[in-house]
């Protein structure tokens, strides 16, 4: 197969979707790899890398026109002429909060899987989870920075000072960002407090982190107290292709310390924060209600460098095997892979996906029969 590794062309994002060893992994296995020029040198990955590796180097054009294409984000407004009903995409599409681009891969009749509900036994997401665990470190480091005043925040340090409290940070969701967020935060000396509905989760931290992490049983309650008195509220709440469900209401933002932060990184599915709106890289915060909302939907692209590695690992493996395969193929071998599958023949086969868009959904392996 031959497959297309197109430059990202979303707001600050700078990761791309193969690392030069993704490449050489490909071209062993007999497949034909196009890279676009400059799609890697966000990632500090140069053209020459690739040609080194055994791919080519060609235009965006010719990238988007082969049989697989992979990517990091959903077709942009400008990249949704190059869907067609004879290609396969394999990227993160988030369609439940991408109604314009689900739209387009149905009219278009595209085959696209996502890697955020490519789920395994037990409901791990293996081609999300390394970019959560990356947005997680980052949503506290973002969340301190945005607290010092110069950052718009109240001036307080995370972590205190001897004699002085620490900041309070609230962390909605113990799956792999909010678990990796309140370590990060623990790790800083702040004060944290980790909510989920699971007490199986929250046990699991406890026994990690031996109390230097409060485990609260998420309920609107407990949330409505534990913003309340948070400087940093980090959002983490997720539904497997679905919308993300509104945890923390307008009330309880207004009810927030003014010059508080708020980092939702839920945002890409929606967000789980009433106030929160989609914000990029380059403008990232806005204040309402007194309060700091950070909403950056691609939060690892500014870490490309360590985030194109940490992707191509995991993704990797399953590339190689649409190709190898084709995606009927693939998705028949691995139930895995065949909950990736979110259209084909201009329908919907993820019921997830379909929920939030109000579409029927029909079985992956028959769509992409037919």
């Amino acid at each position: 197969m031959i497959v297309g590794v197109p430059a990202e062309t979303k707001e600050g994002e700078h990761r791309v979707a193969l690392t030069p060893d993704g490449v050489r992994e490909l071209t062993a296995h007999g497949h034909e790899v196009l890279v676009e020029a400059g799609a890697g040198d966000g990632s500090s990955l140069p053209d020459a890398e690739y040609a080194g590796a055994g791919a080519k180097i060609v235009s965006a054009d010719d990238a988007w026109a082969a049989g697989l294409v992979v990517k990091v984000k959903e077709p942009q407004t400008g990249e949704l002429a190059y869907l067609r009903p004879d290609l396969v995409l394999f990227t993160y599409l988030h369609l439940a909060a991408e109604a314009e681009v689900a739209h387009a891969l149905l009219a278009r009749g595209t085959t696209a899987l996502a890697y955020e509900t490519v789920q395994v036994d037990g409901g791990g997401l293996p081609l999300l989870a390394p970019m959560s665990e990356v947005a997680g470190r980052m949503a506290t480091q973002i969340g301190a920075h945005f607290l010092e005043r110069d950052g718009g925040g109240r001036g307080v340090l995370l972590g205190g000072a001897p004699g002085v409290r620490p900041a309070r940070v609230v962390v909605i969701g113990a799956g792999n960002v909010g678990w990796n967020s309140a370590w990060i935060a623990q790790g800083m000396e702040a004060e944290v407090l980790l909510l989920d509905r699971s007490i199986d989760r929250l046990r699991f931290v406890d026994q990690i982190h031996k109390g230097r992490i409060m485990t609260l049983a998420s309920n609107r309650g407990a949330v409505e107290r534990a913003v309340a008195g948070a400087d940093l509220v980090i959002g983490a709440v997720l539904v497997a292709g679905g919308r993300a469900p509104l945890v923390v209401t307008e009330d309880m933002v207004r009810g927030m310390k003014p010059g508080a932060v708020i980092v939702d990184i839920a945002i890409d599915q929606g967000g789980c924060v009433e106030t929160i709106r989609e914000t990029t890289h380059a403008a990232p915060v806005y204040e309402l209600h007194g309060v700091l909302h950070y909403g950056v939907g691609n939060v690892p692209a500014a870490v490309p460098h360590t985030s194109t590695y940490a992707l191509t690992n995991a993704t990797l493996p399953y590339i190689v095997a649409v190709a190898e395969l084709g995606p009927l193929g693939a998705a028949s071998r691995d139930a895995a892979l065949r909950a990736g599958v979110n259209t084909a023949g201009g329908q919907v086969t993820n019921p997830a996906v379909a929920e939030a868009l109000g579409l029927p959904a029909v079985e992956p392996l028959t769509a992409l029969a037919g």
